[in-house]
């Protein structure tokens, strides 16, 4: 047993070679994660029809050994391959494929979507995931591309990047926008062969030697066998020692998994400035109302999140921060930011708080600020999402909470585009019963319900507008109020109602989406969110209505057009400064 332990210690490295014309499926020589051989026997990375947020891999079964650390000895390797990247005639695709070499074992991740390539993982660290890609992308994205056509030659040490054995094969991904990456054929040849068995032991000798020799080659023979059995059972050893390790770790995870069942806990200062590389600016994820947002790493965690730091001296602040530790830190549901903890130092004017991170941040960058554009599909699962989180608030606690500032900046996505709403800082708290509440002002322009002004009262209709505006804002892919449209255009609620009221609807409807969008639930999103905006909170439907309609499950409401028209505000850019507690965006 222990003969054969050393011979797989010690294997003849040979080169790899192969050539496929055609590709199987199932095929024993290609690995598919994601992907699949279809039956034009080509190998569809991303499927074989159009589709948002997926990515897939096709690996050569069998390692490489990419170079010998023994010998020093680098392979040589060449490959050839055809492949088709298809937009469909879509006037926006994205994002490419990557032929590349990972470390041997390496996993497609659910989080590297989009410009990732189904490659680099968010929030993971070079060392962590080490690979090197030749990519063929066909998405020009400024947050890490060059400007500028661009090709690259460039001369790396492999030896220096990556392990000795390496996985290899194909790499696509699709975001908000998609393509179809299809692989057509593929050859592959290395160099590379180590024989590290180089030395094999010979017969027993036919001469007759001195007793002396013969008593030296048993010595000799003795101390080889003790060598091998000694080296044997430490490789033993070091398997047990290996797999009881492995238990502790199992162990330890499950103590981590049972303090976050538990609920938030508060972190030492020390533990999140560590996380944080001391608060650096190159960690820095963006700019809240009432203090900066960081990207930290908390190693007891392993998992990568998201601190909120409160300004020093913002007494605004501090309200926020007590009521958003009192209030989220109870509440559960897939569709509301998840808090993990809290820090609050005061002699050192620290208030922190720690998050989920959500690697694809907030719906207002995506909607406004990045290069690529959020597909419809996306777009409706992201407004469902958005009700869920609102009919837990309003009806599934013990309380009813009203959030008093639902916007888009507000609203995080994760790897997937799955939504979540965040930033707690506003809510409060009624019962059941009354579900109304007599407070400051508190909200955004634009998102705020009018009749907030003059009752200075939070409702869950006043909730229910914001979500509304939020609706319409995802179907028409513009702000609440935008001084440079045309005049009649400038608050986008007078003017979804006014093309109502003609019988052209859908032509409110984003035209960066090059009319992609199924038109029923175009139309039906853009009723629930006038429904929901409705001037008179009276005629306003509960969350729980809202989405019977927005899941096909209720019809559409009738809107009373003319009765809304006559009665409409929307306050005026003077009024809303003056009349919002928080910061515009």
């Amino acid at each position: 047993m222990i003969t054969n332990f050393f011979s797989i210690l010690t294997p003849f490295t040979s080169a790899v070679s192969f050539d496929f014309t055609r590709f199987d499926s199932p095929d024993p020589n290609i690995l598919y994660e994601h992907a699949y051989a279809d039956e034009d026997q080509v190998i569809q990375l991303t499927g074989s029809k159009l589709k948002g947020w997926i990515d897939g891999r096709a690996t050569y079964s069998r390692p490489m050994h990419l170079w010998d650390k023994d010998s020093g000895k680098l392979t040589d390797f060449s490959t050839h391959f055809s492949f088709v990247i298809d937009s469909q005639n879509l006037p926006v695709y994205a994002d490419g494929l990557a032929f590349f070499l990972a470390t041997n074992g390496s996993k497609i991740s659910d989080a590297a979507y989009a410009g990732n390539m189904g490659l680099f993982i968010p929030g993971s660290k070079p060392e962590e995931n080490p690979f090197v890609a030749v990519e063929f992308d066909i998405c020009d994205t400024n947050r890490w591309d060059p400007p500028g056509e661009h090709s690259l030659s460039y001369i790396v040490d492999l030896s220096k990047v990556l392990p000795e054995w390496v996985t290899f094969g194909f790499s696509a991904a699709t975001g908000a926008t998609s393509a179809i990456h299809t692989i057509k054929s593929w050859d592959f040849s290395s160099s590379l062969e180590i024989d590290n068995n180089n030395t094999i032991p010979k017969g027993p000798s036919l001469n007759l030697h001195s007793k002396k020799r013969n008593t030296s080659k048993l010595v000799v023979g003795f101390i080889a066998g003790g060598f091998i059995l000694v080296g044997g059972l430490t490789m033993v050893l070091f398997a047990l020692w290996k797999r009881n390790r492995r238990a502790n770790e199992d162990d330890r995870a499950l103590d981590e998994e049972f303090k976050r069942e538990i609920g938030p806990r508060r972190f030492p200062y020390d533990e999140l400035a560590q996380a944080t590389n001391n608060f650096n600016d190159k960690e820095k994820l963006g700019q809240g109302g009432f203090g900066g947002v960081y990207r930290g790493f908390l190693r007891d965690f392993n998992s990568v999140v998201a601190v909120k730091r409160v300004s020093q001296g913002s007494t605004q602040g501090i309200r926020e921060y007590a009521a958003e530790v009192k209030i989220i830190s109870q509440l559960r549901h897939k569709n509301l930011v998840q808090l993990i903890g809290w820090c609050h130092e005061r002699s050192r004017g620290q208030l922190l708080l720690v998050y989920d991170f959500m690697p694809n941040g907030s719906l207002d960058f995506h909607l406004y600020k990045e290069d690529t554009l959020l597909v419809w599909e996306v777009r409706y699962k992201i407004v469902q999402h958005l009700a869920s989180a609102l009919l837990y608030l309003h009806e599934g606690w013990d309380h009813c909470v009203l959030h008093r500032d639902i916007k888009p900046s507000n609203i995080m996505l994760d790897s997937n585009f799955n939504a979540k709403l965040g930033d707690f800082g506003l809510a409060r708290l009624v019962d059941h019963a009354s579900a109304l509440r007599t407070t400051d002002l508190a909200g955004t322009k634009g998102y705020m319900d009018p009749g907030c002004v003059t009752t200075r009262r939070a409702s869950k209709e006043s909730d229910i507008y914001s979500f509304g505006i939020v609706a319409l804002e995802l179907a028409c892919g513009r702000k609440p109020v935008n001084h440079e449209a045309p005049e009649d255009q400038v608050v986008m609620l007078e003017w979804v109602w006014e093309l109502h009221g003609r019988g052209v609807l859908l032509d409110v409807a984003d035209q960066r989406l090059g009319g992609h969008f199924d038109e029923q639930q175009m139309n039906c999103l853009l009723i629930v969110g006038l429904w929901c905006a409705h001037s008179e909170y009276v005629h306003r439907p509960s969350i729980k209505e809202a989405i019977q309609v927005l899941n096909f499950e209720a019809p559409l409401p009738l809107l009373q057009f003319d009765i809304l028209k006559s009665s409409h505000h929307t306050p005026t850019m003077n009024e809303a400064t003056s009349m919002f507690s928080t910061s515009n965006e």
